[in-house]
């Protein structure tokens, strides 16, 4: 099966909710929205045109400047050795979206992780809780929100070295 033949069955399927369709670096790429990233995800694993069944990631990226957060999941189709990536948006004040753990039981960790780092809650999740930082932090450290160097830091002042 070639990326065409893929971006035509799913856009047969789910019409004008597959959209941003390209191929950075040469992994075939699509954005959808929240309200059917589980069907595409089904179709994607369970469909015999399609074969992903191997969930190799599902992570976020945050987009502070459209206040937006980006639900990115990687898929492999093993056989036919092709993979894709689908992302879906949505906003950084209701970071909310449905769990892929009703596909693979395998997203349990990886939806924990992104919510531990991200805030995002993954609506029907078994057990949503952190899962690598302190259950007391109250922040979610890899959101653009906080300074990238400590203000504080004296190694980096000119006075010190003469400048």
């Amino acid at each position: 099966m070639t990326n065409e033949d893929l971006i035509k069955l799913l856009g047969d399927k789910f019409g004008n909710k597959i959209s941003g369709v390209n191929e950075p670096y040469g992994l075939l790429t699509i954005e959808t929205t929240k309200d059917v990233i589980i069907g595409v995800l089904g179709y994607l694993k369970e469909s015999a045109g399609t074969g992903f069944n191997y969930l190799t990631d599902i992570t976020a990226v945050h987009y502070p400047e459209r206040n937006h957060i980006a639900v990115v999941y990687h898929l492999h189709n093993m056989v036919d050795k092709i993979r894709i990536r689908v992302k879906v948006f949505i906003h950084e004040h209701t970071p909310t979206i449905p769990t892929a753990t009703v596909l693979w039981n395998g997203a349990n960790w990886m939806e924990r992780e992104t919510y531990d780092f991200f805030g995002v809650k993954f609506e029907g999740h078994p057990d949503l809780r952190r899962i690598l930082n302190m259950d007391e932090l109250d922040v979610h450290p890899m959101l653009k929100q906080y300074p990238l160097e400590d203000p504080n830091r004296v190694d980096k002042k000119d006075e010190y070295f003469g400048r």
